[in-house]
């Protein structure tokens, strides 16, 4: 642990010299418009057209400002113990991987999610909860914050190797009994690339929430407390104190699980608290979010990375 820490502050050493004018240079406006995007195309859903087109639209995009963008296909056979699926099924999955600097062996990895819930099992009205969710903050947000940050790092390249992972599958199955759920994180952790070993690690899930509210969450503080620092610091000095609480979000099952499990120090940068109000509900929807919410997570995001 303690030489992790060391190597994290040589290769990012360029982090303290004020460099957070990058950091203005994204658009949540834009942001917000890709989320739009992504809800009118319909629910991200493995084997549902958006599926299909969404992801097309990420690897076109994606190759437009990455220097190399991978697609990791896989199958997936659901399992018994799914109260929302039945046993059997075959999902096809795709987790896409966008570098910068790929030859870099000092390397930052941020991920999301990109796929949207089939069931709304959260839903007030019980004939909408076998209806699968919009996803405009679970799924659209981090998406679209994580492309908003790959048009700036085409423009304003960064110093460090930089691995941008939209990982497909996270929210299909039952969280109740951990069945087919985490699918391309716990694939990606399966098979990371050869002698993967990043700096660091952050989860993007939930981001743009209104009166969002970012606690540290357990799992997190646990495994990989020299992250969470450096990210609430960075908040702290972006003036985003108000949004990123040093307050207990508790243990959260979500991406960052399978690659802490792996080795990786990954947290997860959740909006949990102000989501739960929508959470698994058809109201997932654009009009729940701020452009200051997005904007805040998306300049921290950028400076991080400086």
């Amino acid at each position: 642990m303690r030489r992790g820490v060391a190597l994290l502050a040589v290769a990012l050493a360029g982090a303290c010299h004020g460099e957070f004018s990058v950091a203005q240079r994204f658009d949540a406006a834009q942001a917000m418009r890709w989320v739009t995007y992504q809800v009118n195309a319909g629910p991200r859903v493995p084997g549902m057209p958006a599926h299909d087109s969404i992801e097309a639209w990420l690897v076109r995009e994606l190759k437009a400002r990455a220097d190399s963008v991978a697609v990791q296909a896989f199958t997936y056979v659901t399992q018994p113990g799914d109260k929302y699926h039945p046993a059997g099924d075959t999902l096809h999955l795709a987790n896409i991987l966008a570098r910068f600097r790929p030859a870099d062996p000092n390397r930052i990895l941020y991920l999301t999610h990109w796929d949207t819930r089939p069931v709304a099992e959260n839903d007030p009205n019980p004939a909408n909860r076998d209806k699968p969710i919009p996803g405009a903050d679970d799924g659209a947000s981090g998406t679209a914050m994580l492309l908003e940050v790959a048009d700036v790092l085409k423009r304003y390249p960064p110093g460090v190797g930089v691995d941008l992972l939209f990982v497909d599958g996270e929210d299909y199955g039952d969280f109740d009994t951990m069945k087919d759920v985490l699918l391309g994180s716990t694939y990606f952790a399966q098979h990371l690339p050869p002698g993967y070993h990043p700096l660091f690690g952050v989860l993007w899930d939930m981001i743009a929430g209104r009166d969002q509210v970012i606690e540290e969450e357990d799992n997190s503080v646990q495994f990989a407390p020299e992250v969470v620092d450096r990210v609430w610091s960075t908040a702290d000095s972006l003036g985003l104190g108000g949004m990123f609480r040093r307050t207990d979000a508790g243990a959260i099952i979500d991406d960052h699980v399978p690659l802490l499990q792996a080795g990786l120090r990954v947290i997860d940068v959740i909006g949990w608290r102000n989501y739960q109000t929508w959470h698994h509900t058809l109201q997932d929807t654009p009009d729940k979010l701020s452009l200051a919410s997005m904007q805040g997570v998306g300049r921290l995001a950028v400076a991080l990375l400086r």
